[in-house]
């Protein structure tokens, strides 16, 4: 299991600052960064650049959630891939299979291609919530976009941490889940449905855990990165 670090502040600075405080971890474990569409729109292209400057090792996973016509879709994903600052990025499985493949079609031949993720169902989601707007429970359909994006050649999907094992069951053992929601010790979930702690996402076999306001919102958070890590 690896951590990923929401960058979610409200401005540049607060976050390359957060990025810089926890930039000496003592620890051997990758580190992950999440950049949002939020930090994206605001800081764009310098900002990646910026992260990497100061900690040439932390990966980053470009959270834009791509969602358009395939080919304006697959335009994105090879420009994304073609940035050499990008380990991971995400597009909405809702796009469908044809969109799916446009992507992984496109970008296959980049050296060191990112990672690329599908969304299921966002964690802010509610199963009545969810069924209004797919017919489905949420059960149900992430499993189905799952397997439409293992079936597209995906790399894995976003997912709340209650529905990673039985994804992995319908895909591979190798199909990465990354969880937002996740709440490492119990901590409010705010805007978050779906949550749960670092315990249920080891058991239900979670590859990547997303942590965003326990550790910013923190005093002291290079020692909350601590904590997550020592207890991952």
């Amino acid at each position: 299991m690896k951590l990923c670090i929401s960058l979610d502040l409200p401005t540049a600075k607060q976050n390359l600052d957060l990025v810089k405080n926890i930039t000496n971890v003592e620890l051997n474990k990758e580190i992950w960064l999440k950049v949002g569409f939020r930090t994206y729109l605001r800081d764009g292209k310098s900002f990646l650049e910026d992260i990497k400057k100061i900690n040439k090792d932390f990966k980053i996973f470009l959270d834009l959630k791509l969602y358009d016509i395939p080919n304006t879709m697959a335009d994105a994903a090879e420009d994304i891939s073609k940035f050499g600052l990008i380990d991971m990025f995400n597009v909405h499985a809702s796009a469908g299979k044809v969109a799916m493949k446009e992507v992984m079609n496109r970008i296959k031949n980049i050296p060191n291609r990112p990672l690329v993720l599908s969304v299921t169902a966002l964690t802010s989601f509610d199963n009545d919530n969810f069924r209004a707007v797919y017919n489905e429970d949420i059960d149900t359909k992430a499993r189905k976009f799952a397997i439409d994006s293992f079936d597209s050649g995906l790399d894995g999907v976003v997912c709340s941490a209650y529905e990673s094992k039985d994804i992995k069951s319908s895909t591979s053992e190798d199909f990465i889940t990354l969880c937002p929601g996740i709440r490492p010790f119990g901590e409010d979930s705010g805007d978050q449905k779906r949550v749960a702690d670092i315990t249920k996402a080891k058991e239900e076999l979670v590859d990547f855990i997303v942590v965003g306001r326990p550790i910013y919102k923190s005093p002291r958070p290079k020692e909350i990165v601590e904590k997550i890590i020592n207890t991952i």
